[in-house]
């Protein structure tokens, strides 16, 4: 009898290590699954619930002002707040400013955000019931036919297309530098997506699909997803070729929790395919 272990599928496994950082890195603590609000700050010290102190901006600068006795402590180094500190972002930027809270006074971390050219802040509690609940990203099954080959064609220079995101209030700019082409199985017609570029020359789509929200049990996935490639590689004929792996297909923070300001895909990133693949809907039913 042969009792060898089955040898496993080096694309699989590569997989299986993917979700199991991808896992990871969202049980992180103050990550994404520990958001709980998110308020704009005004432009005369004001009490903003649950955090101690008193905010502010001028439109350049934020300000917070608070007493030893508030608990408030710098993230950066501990000390103490007591008085009043500043501090400027530009647009996107965030920082995790002050925390408070618990027995180490270290749950809750206070993040000052610039978003639409606005100062707000958000909560990261370490107790969110999101985050303390959390075992993994329910996923699809693997599928290997939605490992697919893509061409890359480069747009001369960028183009800046004005998109929504997860907060009404947020206007989002979608960086297209190209279109990736390509077909999926069972489809006689080409697709195309415009590509956004991240480190090192990475790609990175944010697409709609039909299993956004669908009504099949364990068949949905958020409003929207997003994927991302290694830098294209150009072949002897000049065609730039990407590997578009749809089942390392994620969902961004807003689809863990309503205090996110994630981009929406551009108007043409919708395919009228199920892609039944990469990570569902996170709390189906909710």
């Amino acid at each position: 009898m042969n009792t060898t272990p089955p040898v496993p599928d080096p694309q699989l496994a590569r997989w299986q290590r993917f979700r199991n950082n991808r896992d990871t890195a969202l049980a992180a603590g103050h990550g994404w699954l520990t958001l709980t609000s998110f308020q704009w700050l005004d432009s005369e010290p004001t009490a903003v619930e649950p955090v101690p102190g008193l905010w502010s901006t001028d439109g350049t600068t934020a300000a917070l002002t608070a007493a030893a006795a508030d608990g408030l402590t710098l993230v950066a180094t501990g000390a103490a707040v007591d008085g009043t500190l500043s501090a400027t972002l530009a647009n996107e930027e965030s920082l995790m400013w002050v925390q408070f809270g618990g027995k180490d006074g270290r749950q809750v971390v206070v993040e000052l955000a610039m978003r639409a050219n606005k100062y707000a802040i958000r909560t990261r509690d370490a107790q969110s019931p999101v985050f303390t609940g959390f075992d993994g990203v329910p996923t699809f099954d693997f599928r290997p036919d939605l490992v697919v080959e893509a061409s890359f064609y480069p747009y001369p220079e960028p183009v800046d297309v004005p998109i929504g995101t997860a907060n009404p209030l947020v206007e989002g700019v979608h960086r297209s530098v190209g279109e990736l082409v390509f077909r999926l199985p069972g489809k006689d017609h080409e697709f195309h997506l415009q590509a956004e570029e991240e480190k090192l020359g990475a790609l990175t789509v944010t697409f709609h699909d039909e299993t956004n929200a669908a009504a099949a049990p364990g068949k949905a996935t958020a409003e929207w997803r997003k994927v991302s490639t290694t830098r294209p590689r150009v072949d002897s004929s000049g065609l730039s070729t990407v590997i578009l792996d749809f089942n390392r297909a994620i969902n961004y923070p807003s689809a863990f929790t309503p205090y996110g300001t994630c981009p929406m895909p551009v108007k043409n990133n919708s395919l009228d395919y199920r892609i039944e693949a990469g990570e569902k809907e996170p709390f189906p039913g909710a």
